[in-house]
C-alpha cells in the first residue's frame, strides 16, 4: 500500500500537515538497503553506504523544514547509529565522503563543535594531497561553506576558521586544528597555491574515462575552494572574478573539444561542471546579499543566463523564484518564464512558473483579507487565478506534461 507513496510532494499540503515519508514506503526502501548490504562488497558497499547516509539526511532536513523537534531527535539518533556502524567498518575508515556527511548530519542537528571534531578528525587523518586530493577538496570545501554561514558580517572574516582551514588545504602539508588566528604570510602563500593549481587544471587537455569525471569533480572543488578563499580575505569581487575566468574556460574547453574529436566529451561533463560552477556563484551572491549591503542585479543577471542554459536546474530555480519575490513588478519574471518555457523541452520551467504565480496569489490574498477595524476585504482576485490555470493548461499539453503525475496533482488540489 506504500510503495505508490514513497515519494513525498513538498509542494501539496494536506490541511496542515505537509505529506511526508509513509511508513510502508519508508519500510520497503530500508528493506532495500538491508538486502543490498548484504550482497554488495568493496567499493560498491561504500558507495551504497553513502547513498543510504545521504537519503537519512534529506529525512533530517525535512524535519528541520516543518519545524517537528520531537521527530528531529529521533530521526537524527537513528541516523547517526547508522553513520557510526558505516565508519566502524575497516572498509570505510578512510572514506573521506562518508566522514563528510557524518560531520554535516552532526552539524545539521545543531551539534557545531561535534561536527567541528569529526571534520578536523577527517581532515587529519587524509594525509597529505592537498589540492590534488578530489575528496579532501571537497571536504574542506562543505567544512568552510558551513563555517562561513555562521559569520555575521564580512568584517574580520580573514581570521576566521574557514580561511585557516582553506589554507591548509593549500599548504599541502599534515592539518593542524585551528587555534585562534591565522598568520597573514600563509594566507599569501595560500593564495600562491590555489592561483597556480587553477592555471593547472584550466590549461591540461582532456583526459579520458574515468580521469576525466574525477577531474571535473576537482576542477569544480578547486574553484568552490579558491573562490571563497578569495571571498573571505579580498571580497566579492574577487570571488566573482573566479568564478566568471573558470566558466569561461569551461565554456571554451567544451566546445572545442565537441569541434576536435567530434564525440560528445563536452556533452558528458564539461557542462556538469559548468553547471557546478554556476550554482556555486549564484549561491555565494544571495549569501553575500544576506549578509551585507550589494545590488541585486549581478545576482539577476546570472540567474537568468544560467537558467536559459540550465533550465531543469531546481536549485537555480528557486533561488530565481526566491529573490522575485522581493520585486513588486511580476511583468519580468513573467517574460523570463515565457521565454524559457516555449525554448527548453523540460518540465520545470513550468512548474517553478506555477508555483511563483501562486506565491504571489497567496501573498495578495494574504494582504487583501487583512483585518482593517470593521472593515473585510472580500474582493477575489480572479486575474491571477486564470493565469494559473491557463499555466496549467499549457503546461499539461507539453509532451513531458502530459505524462507527469506531480502537475495533474497540483492542478487538481489548485481547481479544487
Amino acid at each position: 500500500s506504500g510503495f505508490n507513496s514513497i515519494g513525498h510532494m513538498d509542494t501539496m499540503s494536506r490541511g496542515r500537515h505537509q505529506i511526508g515519508h509513509f511508513k510502508e514506503g519508508e519500510e520497503f526502501i530500508q528493506n532495500v538497503f538491508h538486502v543490498l548490504s548484504q550482497i554488495f562488497t568493496g567499493k560498491e558497499k561504500s558507495n551504497l553506504a553513502i547513498c543510504w547516509l545521504q537519503y537519512e539526511i534529506s529525512k533530517v532536513i525535512q524535519c528541520l523544514q516543518a519545524k517537528k523537534k520531537k521527530k528531529l531527535k529521533a530521526q537524527g539518533r537513528k541516523s547517526k547509529k547508522l553513520a557510526k556502524n558505516f565508519l566502524k567498518a575497516p572498509d570505510n575508515r578512510n572514506n573521506l565522503s562518508l566522514w563528510k556527511l557524518y560531520a554535516y548530519l552532526e552539524w545539521l542537528l545543531g551539534n557545531t563543535e561535534d561536527a567541528r571534531k569529526v571534520f578536523d578528525t577527517a581532515l587529519c587523518t587524509a594525509g597529505t594531497g592537498g589540492l590534488r586530493s578530489a575528496q579532501l577538496c571537497s571536504l574542506s570545501l562543505l567544512y568552510a561553506q558551513l563555517e562561513v554561514e555562521l559569520l555575521e558580517s564580512v568584517e574580520g572574516a580573514a581570521m576566521s576558521r574557514a580561511v585557516h582551514v582553506l589554507t591548509k588545504l593549500a599548504e599541502n602539508g599534515p592539518y593542524v586544528p585551528y587555534s585562534g588566528q591565522v598568520l597573514p604570510v600563509n594566507v599569501l602563500k595560500a593564495r600562491k597555491a590555489y592561483e597556480h593549481a587553477l592555471q593547472d587544471y584550466l590549461s591540461k587537455t582532456a583526459v579520458s574515462g574515468q580521469d576525466q569525471v574525477n577531474d571535473t569533480d576537482q576542477l569544480v572543488n578547486l574553484v568552490g575552494c579558491y573562490a571563497l578563499f578569495q571571498y573571505l580575505t579580498v571580497g566579492i569581487d574577487a570571488a566573482v572574478l573566479i568564478y566568471t575566468q573558470a566558466s569561461e574556460k569551461l565554456e571554451v574547453s567544451g566546445s572545442q573539444k565537441c569541434e576536435n574529436t567530434g564525440e560528445n566529451f563536452g556533452i558528458l561533463n564539461f557542462p556538469t561542471a559548468l553547471e557546478a560552477v554556476t550554482l556555486l556563484h549564484t549561491n555565494l551572491l544571495r549569501f553575500h546579499m544576506k549578509i551585507s549591503v550589494y545590488p541585486l542585479n549581478p545576482l539577476r543577471e546570472a540567474l537568468a543566463e544560467a537558467l536559459k542554459r540550465y533550465p531543469s536546474n531546481q536549485s537555480l530555480w528557486r533561488s530565481y523564484i526566491h529573490i522575485q519575490r522581493k520585486s513588486h513588478s511580476a511583468s519580468k519574471a513573467r517574460r523570463f518564464f515565457d521565454s524559457v518555457t516555449r525554448s527548453a523541452n523540460s518540465l520545470e520551467p513550468w512548474l517553478f512558473a506555477i508555483q511563483a504565480e501562486q506565491m504571489r496569489k497567496k501573498l495578495t490574498e494574504k494582504v487583501q483579507r487583512a483585518d482593517v477595524g470593521e472593515i473585510h476585504c472580500t474582493i477575489p482576485e480572479t486575474g491571477l487565478t486564470n493565469r494559473i490555470v491557463a499555466l496549467f493548461e499549457h503546461a499539461v499539453q507539453s509532451e513531458n506534461g502530459t505524462h507527469c503525475p506531480l502537475l495533474w496533482r497540483m492542478y487538481l488540489n489548485f481547481m479544487v
